[in-house]
């Protein structure tokens, strides 16, 4: 009787899913608005059984989800099966015919439907009358009957509201939840009318182990809530998170006689709007005071630390030793890691653009920066501007027709987001029948910033180099971390951004080597491999898991290595992972980006008198003199008030100093360089700084030398250390006391260790206390703005990148410092147009091939699927190792060929010949390193020709018989075989 009866139902449901769909249809892009009707993503949420494949569970569409797995565990029974996309409650009176379906098991009538063991009695009919009475039309998609076994549940979560911060911390509690492996049902009971689905619920609650009911102040009045408390506090397995409530707030006597600043608005006789009795009504509130341990807050400033304390809860409670390990291993990487700096304790201003940040990416704003949101409102005032389908907001489909009228009426449109295969873009709502002209003339394609968007969770902030970008989004960062999972930063410079993104995998606990993506059917060619890559980072920030994305200096929108848009990389907009972007590039992605200004006249003057406060007038005067020649760039007005704070020296007296200090004569070219070019008194003060460092350590000053190194350096964080090995192999200018140098030195090598650490030590204090560089987060590690490294390269004296490389090769590590040698590799093999800057010897060149060369394009192809960045490293090193034997083969004349030998040398070859038949190895070695990786890319012609020319190599070097050329000859015949199949068949 009951199969019949569900069998029917699901009869029904089906066809109200297809008239769903219908309707759906008419309101969402082609492109891509469907997509955003994720299961995953909804506000009243699946089980476990209902988990969806890695591949196909971050984007699935409503109407292409396969909802047919078994459930994990179960027991004898009947089981309904369903999922709940995230459809908002969007276009009340047009989906009323749909009906709610919530996840449950399907057997025999809950335990708590009547008077049980527990002495507990389910709800009264009236409760039930009066939800129909007050419920809110909603339409989820019901799925169709997936086993016949019953299902039991680790958690069940009960919420109320259509709060957009209430739903956001329930999406992120239940995805946290499943990712642990703890199979959770959710739901929301008041917004569902159909009887069936309430019953199959109460099952759901009488088969769960714990039961966690998400408290707010609407939560008080709502029957279902009522009804949660005192079943789950009858079974003594209730976990209560008070929202927006704290567990004192609940006091039966305050809420009813409306006592407190919280009650005295939302208090009253609460038992009366919940519809029941009043005597339950106080049994179930107070029920909370009788759960002791287990009372969790979710306040505006501690969501992470709440969510990840009731799963650690529910886990421990459950058995579940793994889950507890592997959250107190990610606690411990995220305090170590998850921030590049400490923040900023002496933050100044800026209170407008974080309130402004925050109302982009969330659509609102909370806590104390209530107080700034009515400067955004005056100056703003978008009230007619709609976001479409937006996940931080609840979006009204029946008012949407009479926007539009206004909007138009007033020559605006709404905005919606569409996403093509090359980039994302917003377009407006009435223009969407059209299609741009396939021609090319020059108005073909117009480019129009478009409005700020609020509740789409990305925002861009722009500015001069210097100006403050970076210090707004750490502070930004460290302000609103709680409302994230983690804070992903990401160094956005161009020829390091895509590496920076992979980077991510190990706090996404993702895998993206290229073992991963090996298809025993046919061979994936490289930009598939890396597109698989990409994607499973991609995937991961899709999920309901809200991550912040901070891209910190983006310079280009497209991606150095294969001009492909940074936008591939980036998640959808408007999910629950937010993207915070700073850059000097006017404008990103068609967006309007914040435009970030000088500090005003009162926040300059603090952050430049630093700790001296009571300056006369005149002094004053000479500080806005000081402020207005610098540009009022905050980068400098930090070093003023540095050096004012360190030095025994008045604002004026600086000024005049600043003012006598002669510039250099440094011809600037290049898009970083235009900043500098046109303020000569901001160089001015860098060579203050400079004269300052070496009238303290001498003429050869290690701060000063250290600064000029760190120009050449990756823009990551770059360890003292080996900063100072490369200042202290920069040549002196000073050729006639080298020898006396190096003879002191050789006399005083017992004492040099400590010495170097001393004076190591007293160059890092100076530069830190100058605000030249900056500490971070990673232990004995520096970071330099990229105004001071652009002026340090111009300023350099020569072999500055020449110690660079060397001090690299010689003591980095591929590990730790693999961004570093990156940029010696730039310097030396000069990719692309860019020149080469540093030459070497034959000798450092092999030894740069065998110790960074090999091992950094392996580990970065096997590691994180980056093929085409790995195979243009080896072919530019090929092409390095080639002109260098041509070289060698070139005839060359001694002073003493003449002189001391009847018979002269022809070549370096003769000269020096084991080291050119090292230098062959090692071109053998790296051409087969290539063939072998070509033969993971399916490119089997050009890795034939490539192996061939090793084994010419390795035979007339090692000999036929030698391990290296069989191995090699192996390698050739495996090429051979594979070129021949696909000869053979060319369409496999």
């Amino acid at each position: 009787m009951i199969g019949s009866v569900v069998s029917m139902d699901l009869r029904e449901d089906s066809a109200r899913l297809e008239s769903l769909r219908a309707a759906m249809s008419r309101h969402m892009s082609s492109s891509s608005s469907a997509a955003f009707f994720s299961a995953n993503q909804s506000p009243f949420f699946s089980p476990r059984s209902c988990q969806l494949s890695e591949s196909t569970r971050s984007d699935a569409q409503c109407d292409g989800i396969n909802l047919s797995a078994d459930p994990p565990s179960s027991s004898s029974g009947i089981q309904v099966s369903e999922c709940l996309p995230n459809v908002r409650f969007s276009d009340f009176g047009k989906f009323d015919h749909v009906s709610s379906a919530t996840p449950v098991p399907n057997g025999s009538r809950s335990s708590y439907d009547h008077m049980g063991g527990n002495g507990y009695s389910g709800p009264t009919e009236k409760h039930r009358k009066h939800m129909r009475r007050h419920d809110i039309s909603f339409s989820p998609v019901p799925i169709s009957l997936s086993s016949n076994r019953r299902r039991s549940y680790d958690v069940y979560v009960g919420l109320h509201g259509l709060k957009p911060s209430l739903l956001r911390f329930a999406n992120w509690f239940r995805a946290e939840l499943e990712v642990q492996g703890i199979s959770c049902f959710v739901s929301d009971r008041a917004q569902f009318r159909n009887s069936r689905k309430h019953e199959l619920i109460e099952r759901a609650m009488d088969v769960s182990s714990f039961g966690v009911v998400i408290l707010t102040r609407k939560s008080l009045r709502n029957p279902y809530t009522i009804e949660e408390l005192r079943f789950f506090s009858s079974k003594k397995n209730l976990v209560p998170i008070y929202f927006d409530l704290k567990p004192d707030d609940c006091l039966v006597r305050d809420i009813v006689e409306k006592r407190g600043e919280l009650w005295e608005k939302h208090g009253g006789e609460l038992w009366i709007l919940y519809g029941g009795l009043e005597k339950e009504w106080k049994e179930a509130v107070t029920g909370l005071f009788r759960v002791d341990e287990w009372k969790l807050e979710a306040q505006d400033g501690n969501w992470r630390d709440c969510i990840l304390r009731a799963v650690t809860v529910l886990a421990m409670k459950l058995g579940r030793r793994s889950v507890l390990e592997r959250l107190t291993k990610w606690r411990d990487k995220v305090d170590k890691e998850e921030f590049p700096f400490p923040r900023n304790e002496n933050f100044i201003g800026r209170k407008k653009e974080l309130s402004e940040l925050e109302f982009i990416l969330f659509g609102d704003i909370t806590g104390k920066s209530k107080r700034d949101y009515f400067e955004l409102k005056a100056r703003s005032k978008r009230k007619n501007l709609a976001v479409g389908w937006s996940k931080s907001g609840l979006v009204e489909e029946r008012r949407r027709e009479q926007h539009r009228e206004s909007a138009s009426r007033k020559g605006k449109d709404p905005v919606i987001w569409k996403e093509s295969e090359k980039e994302i873009e917003m377009q407006s709502a009435e223009r969407q029948h059209y299609q741009r002209p396939k021609g090319g003339g020059r108005n073909s394609r117009r480019k129009r910033a478009t409005k700020i968007v609020y509740g789409k969770g990305v925002a861009c902030v722009t500015g001069d180099s210097g100006i403050g970008k970076t210090e707004l989004l750490l502070e930004f960062a460290y302000r609103f971390h709680q409302r994230y999972k983690m804070v992903l930063w990401i160094g956005g410079e161009r020829q390091y951004i895509r590496q920076n993104y992979l980077n991510l995998w190990s706090f996404l606990e993702v895998d993206v080597g290229v073992e991963n993506f090996i298809d025993k059917s046919r061979f994936n060619s490289f930009e598939e491999q890396e597109e698989a890559a990409i994607s499973r980072v991609r995937k991961e920030l899709m999920r309901n898991i809200p991550f912040l994305v901070v891209i910190d200096n983006l310079e280009s929108e497209k991606d150095w290595w294969d001009h492909k848009l940074v936008m591939d990389l980036l998640p959808r907009f408007g999910g629950e992972t937010h993207i915070l972007i700073s850059t000097r590039l006017p404008r990103v992605m068609n967006l309007e980006p914040l435009k970030l200004s000088y500090l005003s006249e009162v926040e300059a003057m603090s952050l430049m008198q630093g700790s001296i406060k009571d300056y006369p007038i005149a002094e004053i005067d000479a500080l806005r003199i000081i402020e207005e020649k610098v540009g009022r760039l905050t980068l400098a007005l930090a070093i003023i008030g540095a050096i004012l704070s360190e030095l025994p020296i008045n604002p004026s007296r600086l000024l005049d100093t600043i003012n006598r200090m002669p510039s250099r004569d440094i011809s600037w070219s290049g898009r970083e360089a235009h900043l500098l070019r046109k303020n000569t008194f901001l160089l001015q003060l860098f060579e203050v700084c400079f004269s300052i460092f070496d009238h303290t350590d001498g003429p050869r000053s290690l701060a000063t030398r250290m600064v000029l190194a760190s120009g050449w350096f990756a823009p990551a964080a770059i360890p003292v250390s080996l900063l100072a090995i490369a200042a202290h192999k920069i040549p002196d200018k000073r050729k006639g006391t080298r020898f006396w140098r190096k003879l002191l030195r050789s006399l005083t090598c017992g004492f040099s260790s400590s010495y170097s650490k001393r004076s190591e030590a007293e160059a890092s204090s100076m530069l830190l206390r100058f605000n030249i560089a900056r500490t971070t987060t990673k232990e004995g590690c520096f970071h330099f703005n990229e105004l001071i490294k652009v002026y340090a390269r111009k300023r350099g004296v020569t072999g500055v990148a020449q110690a660079m490389v060397q001090a690299v090769v010689s003591h980095g590590s591929l590990s730790l410092h693999s961004e570093h040698m990156w940029a010696a590799c730039f310097l030396l093999f000069g990719f692309g147009n860019n020149p080469k800057v540093v030459e070497l010897r034959v000798s450092e060149l092999l030894y740069l091939v065998k110790q960074v060369i090999l091992p950094l394009a392996i580990w970065t192809f096997t590691t994180f699927s980056r093929c085409c960045a790995a195979l243009e490293l080896l072919r530019v090193c090929t092409d390095a190792l080639e002109a260098a034997d041509q070289a060698f083969l070139t005839p060359v004349e001694k002073w003493f060929d003449k002189s001391l030998c009847w018979r002269p040398i022809q070549t370096n070859a003769q000269l020096n010949p084991y080291l050119w038949e090292e230098l062959a190895v090692s071109r053998a070695t790296v051409l087969e390193t290539r063939a072998k990786l070509m033969l993971r890319g399916g490119q089997f012609d050009i890795g034939d020709d490539l192996i061939r020319k090793a084994i010419f190599i390795r035979t007339s070097i090692c000999g036929e018989n030698h391990p290296d050329t069989v191995s090699a000859r192996e390698t050739l015949s495996k090429l051979t075989r594979l070129l021949a199949n696909v000869q053979t068949h060319p369409s496999s």
